[in-house]
């Protein structure tokens, strides 16, 4: 064989390699990244995922087009920690929080840590151009605001639409009072013009939805549409929405380039009495599987495969390292001075091209209120505390099999206590860790006059 026939041979295995090892391939440019959120949407709350009288065909064709996850946890049980873990991969308690949300329960003045890292940083640092139309929840004082957290172009309520009646773009309030049963609508039409804008440029767009929270409100082309009441309108509206989003997709040619990633922030809020987790129990704020575990879905074309569906532990904390490898960002090299990422890298999983086993194996789980709760090794998972599974009983621990047991209604602890022993000793370790490598919770300190 000749040297260069050898050269040959060796640059053909090197590509190969490289195909296989990237999922970017040949792609002209690093690709799009929409992460969209719901807010307070139950796992049952699509039809996709078994809701009998909700109609959402956008969302359900996301599912037919990419992986429909049936075990992911959002990244805490509240609005405020839940957006923490989702834009930095950390666990909200690495980043200060113990218990609450801005504007109720947090004290005053504080928000995400300037310091964090997030997705939006991330991926600015690599030329992307990024934006964030929605609900923010992070922070309302100047430091912590989204336009100082990463995001190039934003419009926003800084707190629930249930706190705030304050609509900003960057520093200009926008509307007060907004129109809450319009704000779907207009952040939709604020993400449009974000992509159409940015068309040529790779770029991330953050569209938190403030819908379907409290207080429900249709928006009038959709009221008394659904089958489900005002709930089912909302949530009809939001798939809707969404469809124009990627209807926008297609017609900038942008489809095939652009990873859409949809999710709920946590389970449902129990006031909104008709959102549903079936067949988990559990809502809001609650560290049971009702309370964290939500729809998401991943699309692609052409990289993730059609027609997915995935029962692998999968955390919004994984979301940050996936998308910035699918994306060919090498996420070790920016982290420096940041708090530790907890989130793993799954996108062999959502592929299914992975030839290992899957990355995930533990997960932490939070109450809004208490902070640590509960803790998940592969299918079992341990309440130190019986009280955080609404058990009666004693003070005990209450230890459920999440394969056999989705309601988590048998306590098997006292079957098998040398796994309750292994489950609390890991946990403890992990909280260890986490104390130790820590970011305070941001607090805003006004200047001397």
């Amino acid at each position: 064989m000749t040297s260069k026939t050898t050269s040959s041979a060796l640059l053909l295995a090197l590509v190969l390699i490289l195909e296989i090892a990237s999922p970017l391939q040949a792609k002209e440019r690093p690709p799009n990244v929409i992460l969209i959120m719901a807010d307070d949407l139950g796992y049952h709350d699509l039809s996709c995922y078994g809701h009998p009288k909700i109609k959402t065909p956008v969302i359900d064709g996301l599912a037919r087009d990419g992986v429909k996850l049936t075990s992911f946890y959002a990244g805490s049980t509240i609005c405020t920690p839940s957006r923490m873990a989702l834009l930095t991969g950390a666990y909200p308690s690495r980043l200060g929080w113990t218990k609450g949300v801005v504007g109720y329960m947090m004290p005053k003045r504080h928000g995400l840590s300037p310091d964090a890292l997030t997705i939006a940083e991330v991926f600015k640092s690599q030329g992307y151009v990024t934006g964030l139309f929605g609900k923010w929840h992070l922070g309302d004082e100047a430091p912590f605001l989204p336009h100082r957290q990463g995001f190039d172009q934003v419009f926003y309520i800084n707190k629930s639409n249930n706190q705030t009646k304050e609509l900003w773009r960057g520093d200009q309030l926008i509307a007060k009072p907004f129109v809450n049963r319009n704000l779907t609508e207009r952040f939709t039409k604020e993400a449009i013009r974000f992509i159409a804008e940015n068309k040529n440029r790779s770029f991330l767009l953050y569209l938190p939805y403030s819908a379907p929270h409290f207080p429900v409100e249709a928006h009038p082309d959709w009221k008394g549409k659904s089958e489900f009441g005002v709930y089912g309108d909302v949530v009809e509206e939001m798939d809707a929405r969404i469809g124009e989003i990627l209807q926008t997709l297609e017609r900038e040619e942008l489809t095939r380039n652009t990873v859409v990633v949809f999710l709920s922030d946590n389970g449902p809020e129990p006031m909104t009495k008709a959102s549903k987790a079936t067949p988990y129990r559990g809502k809001k704020w609650s560290a049971l599987e009702g309370g964290t575990r939500v729809p998401c879905i991943i699309r692609w074309p052409g990289v993730i495969p059609k027609g997915r569906e995935s029962n692998a532990m999968v955390a919004a904390i994984d979301l940050l390292p996936t998308l910035s490898h699918a994306c060919g960002i090498d996420l070790d090299s920016i982290s420096t001075g940041s708090p530790v990422i907890d989130g793993l890298n799954v996108w062999a999983t959502l592929t299914g091209k992975g030839e290992g086993p899957h990355p995930r194996d533990v997960l932490l789980y939070w109450h809004g209120a208490d902070g640590f709760q509960a803790i998940r090794s592969a299918d079992w998972k341990l309440f130190p505390k019986r009280k955080g599974a609404s058990l009666k009983g004693g003070q005990g621990p209450a230890l459920f099999h999440l394969a056999h047991d989705l309601a988590e209604s048998t306590d098997l602890s006292k079957q098998h206590p040398g796994r309750v022993a292994a489950m609390k000793t890991m946990a403890e370790k992990l909280l260890a860790e986490i104390e130790k490598n820590k970011l305070a919770l941001g607090k805003f300190v006004p200047a001397l006059q």
